[in-house]
């Protein structure tokens, strides 16, 4: 075609034709599109009018109640004005509903609805699709093919793994008393559970904790726990094409590359070791098989093993949930046992009873010391590691009060609000490890540090038990004082963090 006839006014009124028609359809595309989210806005309100909840803003929802960092404290207080449940906008026609109540938690519980869609698949890119986002039959066979992994045989000799992560944190700790009065801990604590998981899980030999790559994996993961958390919140980071195009979506690519590195490294190594020693011979020299070794020779129902894909997601799952959940419970406990000297005193003396000056510490031990996991099971209820779950409805629900809600609701079960509910427990702002003494009576689910029914913490038994091994071997070295200038304020991530560290003052014991 001529350049004449490009430019003839018969062909330039064509293309503004055109043009014209596409922006016709545009607009009544977004007319309609807008005419769907009200009408869903509308159903929303009607399905929701036995759960009152504070007003809200018809775009941007209850977001101007929420200050920064100040989730938690503002759903205690809806906790106390709103019996059991509340709905919480988030914008436009977003909502989900806060639960906190363990009548309510335990019916949700007690079915298999799948976690919710819209913010769990923003950890994907993470994390893959393994334990953590799987559901329906596919989530039961890994979970299945995963169980034996955590059997009480397997765990037994990793006790002496867990000790060994925890002297080399001790070992740094009395180095660098001299130079601080008063030590943030929360890093350091990181790089011990990740050590413990990679020498368990993953059979690493030597410490992660003097690898300076360990410190760039664990910061990736708080850096990826906050950008999610945030993007989670922000209507205008929902796409991922424009998330992607942001700042803090080019920062998030950045540590999710990051994190994969280090996983890809460890598969990579394990692989070598198979190729290098033959898989009979390694199975033969090993006295259990670890995590890792589970998923390299695992076979699924059809007899295929894991793919590559699956491969990693299971460990980027495990490698994050099994370091950084039990990270944050060991920092709070410890710093909820400085807080309270009387019950570390106590903790103390029946350690020291048990282990004697030398503490060496067995897997019987740990059945031996209950007044320390009381107050560590007093911890956890106050500082939660998992603050809320979700789950998004598959069916309609009914709650024992009659109240009800339809297929399709999200709700977010909030266990740190649970965990602080007055109505569950009394004066719950007090540290008062007695609530868990032999013979106490609570609900069943009132207590949820590792969530509840069929899809809880798969990991739960292997935490508790690094738990107490590292309590009893920090009590016998150290005593601890918090820092009273710099009180720790938890804030809701992926995993309860506080926003200005936890410093501690610890002294050596003689």
């Amino acid at each position: 075609m001529s350049v004449s006839a490009l430019s003839s006014p018969r062909f330039l009124g064509s293309i503004s034709g055109l043009l014209q028609v596409a922006a016709l359809l545009s607009l009544v595309l977004l007319l309609l599109k807008a005419a769907q989210l009200y009408l869903h806005r509308q159903w929303l309100l009607k399905v929701l009018q036995e759960f009152p909840s504070p007003p809200s803003h018809w775009f941007f929802g209850h977001k101007r109640e929420f200050q920064k960092d100040q989730e938690l404290q503002q759903l205690l207080k809806w906790a106390e004005k709103f019996p059991s449940a509340c709905p919480r906008w988030m914008w436009g026609s977003r909502v989900v509903v806060v639960v906190y109540d363990p009548n309510y938690l335990k019916v949700i519980l007690g079915r298999s609805d799948p976690k919710s869609h819209d913010f769990y698949r923003l950890l994907a890119p993470w994390i893959g699709y393994g334990l953590l986002l799987l559901h329906g039959q596919t989530w039961l066979q890994h979970r299945r093919m995963l169980t034996p992994a955590f059997h009480s045989d397997i765990l037994k000799p990793y006790v002496g793994l867990m000790a060994d992560s925890v002297r080399v944190m001790l070992d740094k700790w009395e180095k660098l008393i001299p130079q601080n009065s008063y030590l943030e801990i929360t890093e350091h604590i990181s790089l011990m559970t990740l050590d413990t998981i990679m020498k368990c899980a993953f059979s690493h030999e030597g410490s992660v904790q003097v690898d300076r790559k360990s410190y760039t994996y664990i910061q990736a993961v708080g850096d990826m726990s906050n950008l999610l958390f945030t993007r989670g919140r922000n209507v205008f980071y929902q796409n991922d094409i424009i998330y992607r195009l942001t700042p803090e979506g080019r920062w998030s690519h950045r540590a999710c590359q990051l994190a994969h590195q280090h996983t890809d490294r460890v598969i990579q190594q394990r692989k070598a070791r198979l190729q290098e020693e033959g898989e009979l011979e390694m199975v033969r020299k090993k006295r259990h098989l670890d995590f890792l070794d589970i998923l390299l020779f695992a076979r699924m129902e059809n007899g295929s093993s894991l793919s590559d894909k699956d491969l990693r997601a299971e460990v980027d799952t495990f490698m994050f949930e099994g370091h950084d959940t039990t990270a944050s419970g060991f920092s709070w406990a410890l710093y909820a046992l400085a807080a309270h000297p009387q019950h570390q005193q106590r903790c103390r003396e029946e350690i020291q009873s048990l282990l004697g000056d030398e503490g060496t510490i067995r897997w019987d031990h740990l059945d031996q010391m209950p007044y320390t996991t009381m107050c560590i099971k007093e911890a956890l209820r106050l500082y939660p590691p998992v603050p809320n779950v979700s789950r998004e409805l598959s069916k309609p629900i009914t709650f024992p009060d009659g109240r009800s809600l339809p297929k399709g609701i999200i709700t977010s079960l909030a266990i740190y609000t649970l965990h602080h509910n007055p109505n569950v427990w009394p004066n719950p702002e007090e540290f008062d490890p007695l609530r868990f003494a032999p013979g106490s009576e609570r609900h069943s689910h009132a207590f949820l540090p590792f969530s509840g029914g069929s899809r809880n913490c798969i990991g739960k038994q292997f935490a508790m038990q690094e738990l107490k091994v590292a309590v009893a071997l920090t009590l016998l070295r150290f005593e601890l004082t918090p820092d009273p200038n710099r009180v720790p304020s938890p804030v809701s991530r992926i995993v309860l963090k506080s926003k200005n560290g936890i410093h501690l003052q610890l002294k050596k014991l003689l």
